[in-house]
């Protein structure tokens, strides 16, 4: 059974109140940034997009790995993802 992640399920009162606000808002978004500073970020994440990639083995305790497992199917995603080139 795979759970989807839920918005708010680690948030305090006030931080609920905050995302309902802004969810429940009309008011149009508007960032922050720059142009130039957009577009420094667009560079950087598609260099880090287009990294190679290795697969690595480690050795951890059963214990650790059930926990990793465990907390996964708690937030809906895999514990490890198979998609690495």
């Amino acid at each position: 059974m795979k759970k989807t992640p839920e918005s708010g399920r680690y948030l305090d009162a006030d931080e609920k109140a905050f995302v309902q606000a802004f969810e429940t808002s009309d008011a149009p978004l508007k960032s922050g940034l720059t142009h130039k500073r957009r577009r420094e970020i667009e560079s950087m994440a598609r260099a880090a997009m287009t990294d190679e990639r290795a697969k690595i083995s480690l050795r951890v305790r059963k214990r650790d790995l059930n926990r990793l497992k465990s907390r996964g199917l708690q937030e809906g995603v895999p514990y490890q993802r198979s998609s690495m080139h």
